[in-house]
């Protein structure tokens, strides 16, 4: 179905349309030329490569800022023709694959540190933009706190819409609803379910006070001339973790922001999902979808427990960034799932994840 796509000026057209590479290669300049900084612009820190080394003071200017690659949304079907590579979040149950044919983009399937690629931004949905039969799916619909009363004037979420949850919600437990005295997150609740997603990227600035961004697209694409827009499928990718917040330090995480809790004894990071997709959010649907495709996404089926002291503690090392990450200290909207016949066919969903 992919294959008939009509030309639209997005990634997803650039990489299916079959161009030659030199063609290719004229429009990577181009649109890595018209989304540069001016020549004023600072270059990226020295000795970037050895560590958390700050070579610079805390005012210079950010290398990533400004660097989001311009990709309109666009209508999923035209004349009945989809017109979008594979689109995320889908459902990543034992078993699901889409009707949309992706296996020319395979996903990473090794974890992300060895294919050389690292996390730039922290940021989560309220609710789950995936679906996991039996974890979180529309059958647990009612399963957390009732209304968004309360909310924080600085927060969007109040008019975000909720996506999936999971099952572990309790109103006769009161780890789900002791309310927690939130000190760096905005417009939480205990007992709600988020899923949360670290993007990686070859081109952020890895191993440098400038690596986490928000938005997660100028860490995404800070140094956009190591991509080949032609490979994005093995170049970028998400991690994708559901939780309840609960109000018990027994299921405290200490560092959250850097990535997936992978811990095979608790079960968590251990059955993951992997597939092409896109970016989500709720400006995509089933009718307007991203261009920002293909990459990989790798989604732990399992919803798991965390304190919400783990989630204030994100959002304090949040804070810390050089970078201003404000805007992510608080829940995004959720995409509703994406129909089959614009997810991917790619899905590797083993029932227990490749190891490390």
């Amino acid at each position: 179905m992919s294959d008939k796509a009509t030309k639209i000026p997005t990634v997803a057209y650039i990489i299916g349309a079959g161009l030659s590479l030199s063609t290719i290669g004229l429009l990577i300049s181009t649109i890595i030329l018209a989304t540069q900084d001016d020549s004023s612009a600072a270059p990226a820190p020295a000795g970037a490569d050895v560590g958390l080394k700050i070579e610079k003071p805390m005012e210079a200017t950010n290398p990533c800022e400004g660097k989001k690659l311009p990709i309109d949304n666009f209508e999923c079907l035209k004349d009945g023709v989809v017109q979008a590579l594979g689109q995320a979040g889908t459902d990543v149950s034992v078993g699901y694959t889409g009707n949309l044919n992706m296996t020319e983009t395979p996903p990473i399937t090794t974890p992300y540190w060895q294919a050389g690629i690292c996390p730039v931004n922290v940021h989560w949905h309220l609710g789950a933009e995936h679906r996991s039969q039996g974890e979180y799916d529309e059958t647990f619909a009612d399963y957390g706190p009732g209304g968004h009363d309360d909310h924080d004037h600085r927060s969007l979420a109040a008019d975000a819409r909720l996506g999936l949850r999971c099952g572990h919600y309790n109103e006769n437990d009161a780890k789900f609803t002791t309310e927690y005295d939130w000190k760096h997150c905005v417009d939480m609740k205990v007992g709600e379910t988020y899923e949360v997603h670290w993007p990686h990227s070859l081109a952020g600035d890895c191993g440098t006070v400038n690596q986490f961004q928000t938005p997660f697209y100028d860490g995404v694409f800070c140094n956009a001339e190591r991509l080949d827009l032609t490979n994005l499928n093995q170049q970028i990718g998400v991690q994708a973790q559901v939780f309840t917040i609960v109000n018990d330090e027994g299921y405290y995480f200490p560092n959250l922001m850097n990535g997936m809790i992978v811990d095979s004894a608790l079960g968590m990071g251990t059955e993951i999902t992997k597939y092409t997709g896109s970016t989500t959010g709720t400006s995509r649907d089933n009718d307007i979808c991203s261009g920002y495709a293909p990459i990989t996404w790798q989604v732990d089926r399992k919803c798991h427990m965390v304190s919400a002291s783990t989630f204030d503690k994100m959002c304090a090392d949040m804070k810390m960034q050089r970078d201003d990450m404000s805007d992510d200290l608080y829940a995004h909207g959720s995409r509703e799932v994406v129909a089959d016949h614009l997810a991917a066919n790619n899905h590797v969903n083993r029932k227990k994840a490749l190891r490390d």
